[in-house]
Parts: C-alpha cells; sequence; structure tokens
C-alpha cells in the first residue's frame, strides 16, 4: 500500500529524511502519525525512526538537542519545526513495569517495531509513500481492532501503562480490544499500581474524553483497571453509569472531571482529596469544586444572578452545556446575555470600596469589613439594590446598626 499523498506536516520532516536517506541510513515516518493519517485523523506529532545511530545523526544536522539520547532520540531542528528523530532499537527486560533495563541501538527496522505496543502504532511510512506493515496493523485498522504486537502478555509487562493506553484507543477510536490483548490485561491490571499516577492520569483523562467513552468506560471497569486507580476501587457502578451519560465527545478537562464528580455523587468537601489524589493542579481542582454544585443546582433550577455571579461566565458556560450528558438542551447564548446583564460581575465593580467604608463609620478596622462589602455585594448583584456610593452607604449603615457595631 502506498499514501496517495504526504500530509503537509509529513512533507515539513521530508528534507530530514531526505537527509538520511543519502547518507546511507534507512529512515521512516512511523507511530501515532503514520495511523491517524490512514485514519484520516488530525495529526499531531510527526516521529521519524531511522538505522543511524544518535551520534551519526547528531554528524548529519547542525541544530540538534538531546532530548532523549540515551533512548536514542535527537531532535532536529529546523526554520519552520522540530521533529524527534530516534534511533532503531530493542529493549530488554523491564523490571519495574515502565522502563527498560537496557536499551540496545540496531539497523533493522523489524527489530524496532515489534517492541511497540499495538499493531496500529507498529506501523511506518517509507520517503517513496510505502507503508510498512509487518504485523497486520493495516487489517486491524479495517477491522477496527486493537491488538498488541506479539504476545499481550509480554508487552504488558514491559510497560503497564499499554493496558491505560488501550483503553483510551477504543475510547477515542471505537475500535475493539481482541480478546487475548483484553485478557492480558484482565489478568495484569494489578500491575497498574507499579505505575506513578501521573501517567494514568494523562491516560484516564484522554480515556474519559474520547468520542466511544462509553466503551473505553466500561472495558475500563470490565478489565477492572478502575480499582488500582486512585480512589475509585468503590466506584465500579457510578463509573458504568457515567459510561452510559449520552453525548457529545467532553470538550474539556474540567468538564470531565465535573461529570465524574457528579456520577461518583462526590461530596464537594471530598472532592479536593480525590483529585489531589490524582496529582491534579490546584486551579483544576478549585474550577471543579464549583462547578460540580453549579451543575447539581442547574439540574434543578434556571441559573439566578448570584450562583451566575460566584461562579463566573467561562465556568458557567461549561457547567451549561453539560447539560447535553442529562438529556437536557443547553442554551449558551442565554447563559453569556445573563452574565452580560449582572449589575456587576466582580467586588472590584462595587462603587464602595473598603477604605471608604472605613472612613465613613468610626469603628475599629476588624472583619465587619469584609462582612459590610459581602453583604452589599449580593445585594447589588441580586438586584435589590443600587450599585451606587450614596444607596450603598445608606444600606450599609441599617446594617450596621442591626449588627450593633
Amino acid at each position: 500500500m502506498k499514501l496517495e499523498a504526504f500530509p503537509l506536516e509529513f512533507q515539513g520532516a521530508m528534507p530530514i529524511l531526505r537527509k538520511l536517506q543519502n547518507a546511507g541510513y534507512e529512515a521512516y515516518y512511523v507511530g501515532g502519525s503514520v495511523r491517524d493519517i490512514l485514519l484520516n485523523k488530525p495529526i499531531h506529532d510527526v516521529d521519524i525512526a531511522t538505522s543511524a545511530f544518535p551520534a551519526e545523526v547528531k554528524e548529519l544536522f547542525h541544530r540538534t538537542i538531546d532530548v532523549g539520547i540515551d533512548h536514542g532520540t535527537v531532535m532536529v531542528l529546523t526554520k519552520e519545526a522540530t521533529y524527534e528523530v530516534t534511533t532503531f532499537r530493542t529493549e530488554s527486560t523491564y523490571q519495574d513495569y515502565r522502563r527498560p533495563d537496557h536499551v540496545e541501538f540496531v539497523r533493522s527496522l523489524k527489530e524496532d517495531l515489534k517492541r511497540r505496543d499495538f499493531t496500529i502504532n507498529a506501523l511506518a511510512v517509507g520517503i517513496d509513500g510505502t507503508v510498512i506493515d509487518l504485523f497486520d496493523g493495516l487489517e486491524d485498522l479495517r477491522n477496527k481492532v486493537l491488538r498488541a504486537v506479539g504476545n499481550p502478555y509480554e508487552r504488558f509487562h514491559e510497560d503497564a501503562l499499554r493496558m491505560m493506553r488501550a483503553l483510551r484507543f477504543v475510547s477515542h477510536l471505537g475500535f475493539t480490544l481482541e480478546p487475548d490483548t483484553f485478557e492480558a490485561i484482565q489478568e495484569y491490571h494489578s500491575l497498574l499500581a507499579k505505575i506513578s499516577v501521573e501517567r494514568i492520569n494523562v491516560e484516564f483523562v484522554k480515556l474519559m474524553m474520547g468520542s466511544f467513552r462509553e466503551a473505553g468506560l466500561r472495558s475500563f471497569v470490565e478489565s477492572e483497571c478502575y480499582i488500582y486507580c486512585p480512589g475509585l476501587r468503590d466506584y465500579g457502578e457510578a463509573l458504568l453509569n457515567f459510561a452510559e451519560l449520552r453525548g457529545p465527545a467532553i470538550p474539556t478537562e474540567r468538564q470531565a472531571w465535573t461529570l465524574l464528580m457528579t456520577m461518583l455523587n462526590m461530596e464537594a468537601k471530598d472532592i479536593r482529596h480525590f483529585m489531589k489524589e490524582w496529582k491534579c493542579s490546584n486551579q483544576l481542582i478549585r474550577e471543579v469544586t464549583e462547578m460540580v454544585p453549579a451543575l447539581n443546582f442547574r439540574l434543578e433550577h434556571e441559573w439566578d444572578n448570584w450562583t451566575l455571579y460566584q461562579l463566573g461566565r467561562e465556568l458557567a458556560l461549561s457547567v451549561e452545556y453539560l447539560l447535553y450528558y442529562f438529556d437536557r438542551e443547553p442554551n449558551l447564548p442565554k447563559v453569556r446575555l445573563l452574565y452580560q446583564y449582572l449589575p456587576i460581575n466582580s467586588l472590584k465593580d462595587l462603587e464602595l470600596k473598603g477604605n471608604e467604608v472605613m472612613e465613613h463609620f468610626d469603628y475599629p478596622r476588624g472583619p465587619w469589613i469584609s462582612k459590610t462589602l459581602s453583604t452589599l455585594e449580593k445585594e447589588v448583584v441580586e438586584g435589590r439594590l443600587e450599585n451606587s456610593k450614596e444607596a450603598l452607604l445608606d444600606f450599609a449603615q441599617d446594617f450596621l446598626e442591626k449588627e450593633r457595631l
């Protein structure tokens, strides 16, 4: 099989392959970019594999960076882009289920491809467009089957994260796991305990955001991989309920986590601890802890000024979009309009500042200042109080008298 046309991304890297070949080395496009071209999907990274050893690559190209030279990878810089060029290699045993004990550089493309995870990722394309398929990856692409290269037990023992990658590919591509590959995941799922949470997190988020997440999440539960993911051991049924939510691919990571927390019926006070276990960023945790109660509110009520104001425009739009997954029709234009016509959008928009409150009222400095401002803020947002200095001071006077400061 030959590619009828090279995508622009491959054309940009063509001079690198030509230079390697002109110097007497083999060079190919490999991996996910080849798979995605054949599936008519966008390409994200162009990876090049070559028979040239790292030192030989560096001799040919004057602008390089040693990004992973111990594993054979040299980054070649061109005027337009950067490309990772990796030497054909074989790998020894994996004592920690994620890194080979020893990497050996070789001149054989077949030796390099047979160490890869799945047949659909073990394809290479030559400079003339010929697709090199040594493990029936093209047939698996046609049949939409995800199959480990060679012995699946060996592949998952080498790097246990490949099990999560398999589930992620099911979620993104809608492929079916080949029976032996699935059985190996079922048998080896406990090896995920050996993998760092950060690496599992990346694959799990992609799994949640796939266009075929129902199939991916079902396989995630049926293989029992979920048991060895942070905090999920007792949530198999809830994960299946999550899988059953109908709707398009989840657009953002914060929306994916918000849906997950909602389906796990996670209390707001527990969300932070749960997401910390997953090594999520503080910003993401903050956003999700605000979005989960807002989503629960929105499923029962229309937006009100105070809820919308507290959440902010972007998070409110994110929450509104999630109605898709509960058989409700989101109304994003309405949310934009409601937010646009809020009396204020933040405390700094209030016509009365903290220092003015202190100067006007002869009280010792204390928490009464922030309490007064918070009360004024809510009254203005909910439309019960005009946002003018005079009206705010009058209300503050009455408020403080009632507080008996």
